[in-house]
């Protein structure tokens, strides 16, 4: 299933009768093709941060809004569905990367010569996308807390929170990672 694909989901959010909700304090209930519309983008840059393959990434995509669209989930805010999409789309993707079918399967084609990032996907500025094509080189865990750090504007309670460690471990991260990065974006667009 792709982009265009899971829009044609739109199921509407049924409660259950016995369900109270509160309408001012629940977040908006939105169909499956809006929730797509609303954050692709985002589940897509994660799932391509972690797998490293836009074929990868196209499976965790799917599977992320399959999963939201079976489970049709309600939250209280917007910030808690984005964050339920940003776990789901790391939790799907460490699956795949970690099942043993992808540590046995070599590929056909060289990691290097394929483009990552697809004409039809790109960040908002050439500096997003220098940064992104040199975290494909760190460790999954610095890819993934720069990726949240840096292109989905969170804070770093709020990393910790999502990935269940101490704020100070993320802190680490980040700056371990930074420095990892520093000398592969020396020359291009960041000079020291």
């Amino acid at each position: 299933m792709d982009r265009e694909e899971s829009a044609s989901m739109n199921e509407q959010t049924v409660l259950q009768p016995s369900q109270k909700i509160d309408i001012e304090s629940t977040a908006e209930q939105l169909k499956t093709s809006q929730v797509v519309d609303r954050y692709q983008d985002m589940v897509y840059a994660i799932a391509l941060t972690h797998t490293r393959h836009r074929q990868d990434a196209d499976d965790v995509f799917q599977e992320v809004f399959m999963v939201y669209h079976r489970k049709q989930p309600s939250f209280v805010s917007e910030e808690r569905r984005k964050a339920w999409l940003i776990a789901t789309t790391v939790n799907c993707s460490r699956q795949l990367t970690t099942s043993s079918w992808s540590r046995k399967v070599v590929p056909l084609y060289d990691d290097q010569s394929e483009p990552l990032v697809s004409k039809d996907f790109s960040f908002a500025t050439d500096e997003q996308d220098a940064i992104f094509q040199a975290m494909r080189g760190l460790p999954d865990t610095y890819r993934t807390v720069l990726h949240l750090f840096y292109f989905e504007d969170m804070p770093i309670s709020q990393i910790a929170e999502l990935l269940d460690v101490q704020a100070g471990t993320v802190r680490v991260q980040l700056t371990r990672g930074r420095a990892m990065l520093r000398p592969l974006l020396k020359g291009d667009y960041f000079d020291e």
